[in-house]
């Protein structure tokens, strides 16, 4: 299991605060034999659609010592989980913001 970003109680406590429910933490996929790990996992009901929203949340921090290397690993990182997703759940709305 991945280590924890240093902001992921705060960002947790806002999604939860703003009327998600978490719930994954973290969020596993498989592909293959892989098993890969986003942050959090969250859901809310949206009552006009009477169906719930699901996000994927992955948190960052950006302390390395490059701000772009670790721009370039996270934008990595964001489109691999969305193939995934898209790819197993062909359903879903992987796109920025969870939208």
């Amino acid at each position: 299991m991945p280590a924890r970003d240093i902001y992921h109680r705060t960002v947790k406590q806002a999604l939860i605060k703003a009327g998600w429910e978490i719930t994954h933490d973290p969020l596993r996929l498989q592909w293959g034999s892989k098993d890969m790990y986003i942050d959090l996992g969250a859901e809310t009901l949206v009552a006009a659609e009477q169906q719930g929203r699901k996000i994927a949340v992955e948190i960052k921090s950006f302390l390395g010592p490059s701000e772009i290397e670790d721009l370039r690993n996270a934008l990595g990182q964001f489109i691999l989980y969305r193939t995934i997703m898209q790819t197993t759940d062909p359903g879903s709305r992987a796109v920025p913001g969870g939208a």
